[in-house]
C-alpha cells in the first residue's frame, strides 16, 4: 500500500513517517516556511536604475566639491555665514522632479549644447532655488539686512536677474566638475515659477537630480540641479580604469601649466659670454697691472660661447649696441656639455 505523495521534492521523510504510510496513517504535515520577500526589489525596464554604488560615490565626491565652491563663493557675495550640505544624489523621473518642487518655484532652464557645434542637442537642464534662499539673496545683494523677508509671491523681473548670477554660477560649477567625464556646454535659456509648465524633458525621462541644503539666517532651503542622465550617458558606460584623470580637471590642468610657465618666465638667470681659450706665459700674467693689453691672437671674427648659468648653450658672435658690448646668437649648442674652446661638440 503506497501513501500519499510528498507535496514538495525537497521535504525528506523520517523512519517515522515511513512506518506511518505503511499502516495508512497520514504523515505529519511539516510547517511551512514562509521566505520573506523584502529583498526583492523591482526592476523597471522602461526606467533602469544605471547609478550603482560605485558611481554613486563618485558623484557624491564630485558634488561635494560643489558645493565646497559654490560656498565660498556664496559667503563672498551675501557677506555672512552660509552652510551649504549636499544631502542626495539621486535618479528619479522628470515627472517625479517636477511633482517634488514647490508650487512657485524658481527654475532656471538650461539648453545643453553640443561642443562640437553650435547646434543643441535638444536637451535640456533645470536648475531650482528654493523661495527662501531666492529672497535671501536679493536682500543681500541689494544691501538689505542680516534677516531675510521671505514673501509669498514669484520673483519679480529685477529680482530674477539679480537670482539668475548664482544660477550662472551653479551652471559653471556644474560643467566644470564634469568636465573631465562628459563636455557640457550649458547656457541660460529661460525661466519658469509654476512647476506643472516646465517642458525640459518628457516627464517620464530619467534624470539625476541632485539637492542641496542651505541654512542662513536661522532658516533653510535647497538647491537642486537636475540633468538629463542621456546627455550623462559616457559616465556610466565608461570603464572603471577611465577614472584615472578625474581628480585633475582638464581646466586645473591648463591653469598650472599657465601658472608654471610664468613662474619660469620670472625667473632670473646668470648669463655670460666666454671667449674661446688662449695660452699666456707666466711672465705676462705676472706683469699685469691697471691699464695693460693683452694680445689673444684671436681673429675679430671669432665665434664666442654664450652660458646660462655654468653651461654652453649658444654660439654667438661678439658686437656692440650703441655704447654697449653686446653679442648675436647665431646657433644653439647641445645641451650636453662642451668645452669652450671653437669646437662644437655635439
Amino acid at each position: 500500500m503506497t501513501g500519499p505523495r510528498p507535496s514538495s521534492v525537497s521535504q525528506t521523510l523520517s523512519q517515522t513517517d515511513i512506518d506511518r504510510m505503511m499502516t495508512g496513517d497520514q504523515p505529519e504535515q511539516r510547517p511551512v516556511v514562509q521566505r520573506s520577500n523584502t529583498d526583492v526589489q523591482l526592476y523597471d525596464f522602461k526606467r533602469p536604475h544605471r547609478v550603482s554604488r560605485e558611481r554613486l560615490r563618485t558623484l557624491e565626491a564630485m558634488y561635494g566639491r560643489l558645493v565646497k565652491s559654490f560656498e565660498g563663493w556664496l559667503m563672498g557675495r551675501v557677506r555672512g555665514v552660509v552652510d551649504l550640505r549636499l544631502q542626495s544624489v539621486e535618479q528619479i523621473s522628470f515627472g517625479e522632479y517636477v511633482l517634488s518642487l514647490p508650487g512657485s518655484c524658481n527654475s532656471f532652464i538650461l539648453d545643453i549644447k553640443d561642443r562640437a557645434g553650435d547646434d543643441a542637442v535638444g536637451e535640456q537642464a533645470v536648475i531650482d532655488i528654493g523661495r527662501e534662499l531666492a529672497y535671501f539673496l536679493v536682500d543681500r545683494l541689494f544691501g538689505g539686512g542680516a534677516e531675510a523677508t521671505i514673501l509669498d509671491r514669484a520673483l519679480t523681473p529685477i529680482e530674477r536677474l539679480a537670482v539668475r548670477v548664482v544660477a550662472e554660477r551653479v551652471m559653471a560649477l556644474v560643467q566644470e566638475i564634469w568636465e573631465d567625464h562628459v563636455e557640457l556646454e550649458l547656457g541660460l535659456s529661460g525661466f519658469e515659477s509654476i512647476p506643472e509648465i516646465i517642458q525640459a524633458a518628457a516627464r517620464e525621462a530619467p534624470m539625476l537630480v541632485t539637492n542641496i541644503e542651505c541654512s542662513f539666517a536661522g532658516t533653510s532651503s535647497l538647491v537642486s540641479i537636475c540633468l538629463p542622465l542621456s546627455v550623462l550617458e559616457k559616465f556610466f558606460v565608461m570603464g572603471s580604469g577611465s577614472r584615472a584623470t578625474a581628480h585633475t580637471p582638464r581646466r586645473e590642468i591648463a591653469g598650472q601649466r599657465s601658472m608654471t610657465e610664468g613662474a619660469l618666465r620670472a625667473t632670473r638667470v646668470e648669463v655670460s659670454a666666454r671667449l674661446p681659450e688662449f695660452r699666456l706665459s707666466m711672465r705676462d700674467i705676472a706683469g699685469l697691472k691697471a691699464g695693460s693689453m693683452l694680445s689673444t691672437g684671436i681673429p675679430v671674427d671669432s665665434t664666442v660661447n654664450l652660458l646660462v648659468g655654468s653651461q654652453p648653450r649658444f654660439k654667438t658672435t661678439a658686437g656692440r649696441v650703441g655704447r654697449k658690448l653686446a653679442v648675436r646668437v647665431l646657433e644653439a649648442l647641445s645641451n650636453g656639455p662642451i668645452s669652450s674652446s671653437l669646437e662644437d661638440n655635439s
